[in-house]
């Protein structure tokens, strides 16, 4: 595979990597080759060659798996890289619209999974008001530097520097750095997909 980690030079180890991430993203939802035909539209005996790297699926049955277990397409072809570097100020940054708050996704998802990760940094004597996020949103948040008071609708919750907190986020939230020194956060966010 190259280095963008778009193509695939050898089309036997394409067929074994989409395989055994079929097989991998099956079993960590705990469905059965019957079950993952019925979501895909898929036979049961050309999922289980795919799962065992016996056939190389062609792009339209590819397309047909990721739509029956609605991920992208690049969860089945990307090669995951063991290792990935995120420096801080060197990727993208998004800036809330009041100027208080600039984030920095720092990996992209490749996988199926349904996570992100930020870092944030809060300027000194401000606040971000966070929309309620879709539902099931948990977010998983650590003060790395400084201090910050962190609001989930009426209730506030004072944090210190490596203090962290875990909350639904699909309720209007928000970010106070009452402090006079920028706060530094690391945000985890996972879509669970649940509404309960």
């Amino acid at each position: 595979m190259n280095n963008d980690g778009l193509s695939w030079q050898d089309p036997e180890k394409l067929a074994q990597h989409v395989g055994l991430t079929l097989r991998n993203i099956r079993k960590d939802r705990g469905l059965h080759l019957q079950d993952l035909a019925a979501i895909t539209g898929v036979s049961t005996l050309t999922l289980g060659k795919i799962e065992r790297g016996e056939a190389n699926p062609s792009l339209t049955i590819i397309w047909k798996i990721a739509n029956g277990l609605s991920i992208p397409i690049s969860a089945l072809l990307v090669e995951k890289q063991e290792v990935q570097i995120s420096r801080v100020n060197e990727g993208s940054k998004v800036i809330s619209a009041n100027d208080a708050l600039t984030l920095e996704p720092m990996f992209t998802s490749s996988g199926y999974s349904s996570l992100e990760t930020h870092r944030a940094f809060l300027k000194p004597e401000s606040e971000y008001c966070a929309d309620a996020h879709q539902p099931g949103v948990i977010e998983f948040v650590t003060v790395m530097e400084g201090s910050v008071c962190v609001k989930v609708q009426e209730e506030r919750f004072e944090l210190g520097q490596y203090d962290s907190i875990k909350f639904h986020s699909d309720k209007e939230h928000s970010y106070i750095n009452k402090g006079d020194t920028e706060a530094v956060l690391h945000f985890v966010m996972i879509y669970t997909g649940r509404v309960d």
